[in-house]
């Protein structure tokens, strides 16, 4: 019998989402048991939990990690248990380890550096006030070397299923899938990888891996299948037991290296935000889980409009075969957004995509990664943006039929500065890119940017950081995603309705 990729619950919802348009499912409130009704109040979470991964085996990388929390979520009642209080600490993963990061207020960053390859992975929890969207960006410059480049990756949340689609084990290819354990009990963990041809048959024990309590591992996945090199596959990690941060490091002989995150959760239609104007180099790579074979449109989203790249108008995806198409320089000197929808709007089969994208030619190329990522929702914040010459670019999508209205924030800077904001319209199907992006008055250092959803359809975002040096164009992308800092919770009501016989 063939072998499948698991289908979780998460993604036939997902699935369903994309062909009705519901974005969430919520059940209607109950009675209470003494006969009052009850309604669900948004409130603010009070405990966050992050994992970041270990960020070089370099002993020339540089690292700075930068924390912020945005604030009052928008929406949310300001009635939260521990309002006006709040703790956050990011330490080294293990159970010794010294803080590196302890944020001490909403509303301002702080940051802090490491260099050489003993820089640890992180794991951290922010409590009370500093909860609702807590985010930490890790940054990493290798000057030289094999692993040179800029490695960008957000510290993730936890969780018990990743997909991570453009990974490979060929000649010239070193990827790494880290993994962190940030509880005080084992996590047993499985990865499987799937190719052109369907699942890849790893070498016995290899593909099972037990993380000992607040500890990191990394696994050099060409090593799961020693006699088998292929450019592009699909790692699926996935839990037994327990929870992990999970992210997949890529170095490539000539261009470069940088931080692949996974996909978001498997979806009929997928978003993968923010090509850079100038990409010399752009090849999709995507996987369908499950039973069912996919048929895709793609369509770039530029600043005037969604049209198909000539040549790559569709892909077709077998069921459980990775697949990928070489777009070459699809933005042709202009941003944009690719777009994935079933062309079948009654099948849409669930599936997992991103981008290998490279930036430069020759001997000056560099490599990074787009991810297929979730809508801003009502609030995203990525941190350590940059000032100076095109440092810091956001890319602003719509890919619906309506346009949309965001709120664009800038932090005060790690050291002082006051915040600031600016409203922009980005019309339906096109994607805006904003360069520069707000930015804070007065202050120095690095500041996050936070994007609110004001109005129209979903919104999808990235924002490119490029630190160039020696010619090579530095480059790492982090997509926006909804920082999910409110929660749903039961309220009892009184009933005042006069009972009928």
């Amino acid at each position: 019998m063939k072998q499948r990729a698991p289908l979780t619950l998460a993604a036939v919802t997902a699935a369903l989402a994309a062909v009705t348009g519901i974005a969430s499912l919520t059940a209607p409130a109950a009675p209470a048991a003494d006969g009052k009704k009850t309604a669900a109040a948004r409130m603010p979470v009070e405990r966050s939990t992050l994992v970041c991964p270990a960020p070089s085996s370099s002993d020339i990388a540089d690292t700075a990690y930068t924390s912020y929390t945005p604030g009052a979520a928008p929406g949310a009642k300001a009635e939260a248990k521990g309002t006006g209080k709040g703790a956050a600490r990011l330490t080294g993963a293990t159970k010794e380890a010294k803080a590196v990061l302890e944020p001490k207020e909403p509303g301002k960053p702080v940051g802090a550096t490491s260099s050489g390859s003993e820089a640890p992975a992180l794991t951290g929890t922010a409590e009370g006030v500093l909860a609702p969207g807590w985010t930490v960006q890790q940054t990493t410059k290798v000057a030289v070397g094999r692993a040179r480049g800029v490695l960008g990756t957000a510290c993730g949340v936890p969780g018990t299923d990743f997909w991570f689609p453009a990974v490979g084990t060929s000649k010239g290819r070193e990827d790494y899938v880290h993994l962190t354990n940030p509880d005080d009990t084992a996590a047993e963990v499985d990865v499987k990888l799937f190719g052109p041809e369907g699942p890849v048959k790893a070498e016995p024990g290899r593909d099972r891996i037990t993380i000992a309590p607040k500890s990191s591992q990394r696994l050099l996945l060409s090593t799961l299948a020693p006699d088998t090199q292929l450019a592009d596959v699909t790692a699926h990690v996935t839990t037994r037991s327990g929870r992990i941060g999970a992210s997949v490091q890529v170095a490539e002989d000539g261009v470069g290296t940088d931080w692949l995150a996974p996909s978001t959760d498997p979806a009929g239609s997928l978003v993968l935000p923010g090509i850079p104007s100038d990409a010399t180099s752009v090849r999709l790579v995507a996987f369908a889980p499950g039973e069912e074979d996919a048929d895709l449109s793609i369509r770039l989203a530029g600043p005037g409009g969604s049209l198909s790249p000539a040549g790559s108008e569709a892909l077709h995806l077998k069921a459980g075969m990775t697949a990928s198409v070489d777009l070459k320089d699809v933005t042709r000197g202009e941003a944009g957004s690719l777009l994935l929808a079933p062309t079948d709007a009654k099948k849409a089969v669930p599936v997992v995509a991103a981008l290998r994208v490279v930036r430069g030619s020759g001997a000056k190329q560099e490599l990074g990664f787009i991810p297929a990522s979730g809508s801003v929702g009502a609030r995203a914040t990525v941190a350590d943006n940059r000032t100076g010459e095109n440092a810091t670019v956001l890319y602003v999508t719509a890919p619906g039929k309506a346009d949309a209205k965001v709120r664009v924030t800038a932090s005060p800077g790690t050291e002082g500065g006051e915040p600031e904001s600016k409203e922009i319209q980005v019309k339906a199907g096109t994607t805006l890119a904003v360069s520069p992006p707000p930015a804070p008055s007065g202050g120095k250092g690095s500041y996050a940017l936070t994007l609110e959803t004001l109005s129209g359809g979903p919104v999808h975002a990235s924002r490119t950081l490029t630190l160039p040096h020696e010619g090579v164009p530095m480059f790492t992308v982090q997509p926006f995603t909804d920082d999910r800092s409110t929660v749903l919770v039961p309220k009892a009501v009184q009933d005042l309705s006069v009972p009928t016989e």
